[in-house]
């Protein structure tokens, strides 16, 4: 009975051929406005222009204060961007799929797109070093280059990353629109959401979904890494699998020699040869016993020291349970 994860995929029908996006010129064009977008935020952060100001009008209307019975929900909602709990709400379902469809490609999609997400957004807020409302120090001042890491906003990043995933993965133009609905719904809310709370600049808001959504657009530049690295994973299942096939599968006994020890081109002994008995010594077993040593070993098989009956001295077996008179 096989016990590896792949079991049941090869017990699944084959799933129809799934279509890869490519890197068309919409996507293109999409891709060149969001990076002008992104330097158009970072540019407007560094000279501390109106964006600054807005940012500051905003942290000091205090959302949170102004409409407080929505703060308990919207702590819980905030969630959703999360880089712990997504990753594995998401990995979850994907896993699924993958299960389904005979492929890694969704793990690995998402994996590639948490790698990219972690090494750009985290190199521009070390970069930065923004710090955030709650631990700004002068009114009207970009607070960057102060040990802070806020800017772009890791949160508003994640959420674009993570729910975009699910509609960059679907097979059909149908599933896609609505996923691509949710997803922008979620990362929405949750850039909103820190805002209202007070843990983020509107503007790393702005920059957090500039950077997700660029990541997001980067994708089909790295499927053909993808495509290798699940055919190397899929080679190793396989070398793996022949090597338990041609596992021998005979018990070996406690101390004896097991198989494989012995080198594949190590030379065989000869057999020796059989020990060949004194003229002597044959003559003196046939005389007493009517046989010799040789008809004695082809007549009976070979038994351990204390198994065998012991000869008396004139070469007879001697009884098991009678003895011979003294005198006789």
């Amino acid at each position: 009975m096989r016990t590896d994860i792949f079991a049941r995929l090869d017990r699944e029908p084959e799933p129809p051929k799934i279509e890869i996006p490519r890197m068309s010129r919409t996507r293109l064009a999409l891709f060149g406005g969001t990076s002008a977008f992104y330097l158009a935020i970072v540019v407007a952060v560094l000279a501390s222009t109106w964006l600054v100001i807005i940012d500051w009008k905003v942290m000091l209307f205090r959302p949170y204060q102004q409409w407080p019975e929505l703060h308990a929900f919207l702590d819980y909602f905030v969630v959703l961007g999360q880089r712990g709990p997504t990753a594995v709400m998401v990995a979850a379902w994907l896993g699924w799929r993958s299960w389904r469809q005979h492929t890694l490609r969704p793990l690995l999609v998402l994996g590639v797109s948490l790698l990219l997400l972690n090494t750009t957004v985290g190199a521009v807020k070390i970069g930065l070093g923004r710090l955030g409302p709650h631990y700004a120090t002068q009114v009207g001042s970009p607070e960057l280059f102060a040990g802070g890491d806020i800017f772009p906003s890791g949160h508003t990043a994640n959420a674009v990353v993570t729910w975009g995933i699910l509609a960059y993965l679907a097979t059909t133009p149908l599933t896609r629109r609505y996923l691509s609905a949710l997803s922008a719904t979620v990362s929405l809310g949750v850039g909103l959401t820190t805002v209202y709370i007070g843990t983020h600049w509107l503007s790393d808001v702005l920059l957090g979904w500039a950077a997700g959504l660029l990541i997001l657009l980067a994708l089909p530049w790295c499927e053909p890494l993808i495509g290798r690295a699940e055919a190397w994973i899929l080679g190793q299942r396989e070398r793996w699998r022949a090597r338990r096939r041609l596992a021998p599968s005979l018990p070996v006994a406690t101390g004896g020699p097991r198989p494989g020890m012995v080198p594949r081109h190590a030379p065989l002994e000869p057999a020796e040869a059989p020990a060949r008995e004194p003229v002597g010594a044959v003559g003196t077993l046939a005389g007493a016993g009517g046989r010799s040593t040789a008809q004695l070993t082809q007549q009976r098989p070979h038994t351990a020291r204390s198994e065998r009956t012991p000869l008396t001295p004139s070469g007879h077996r001697r009884p098991s349970s009678a003895r011979h008179p003294t005198g006789s």
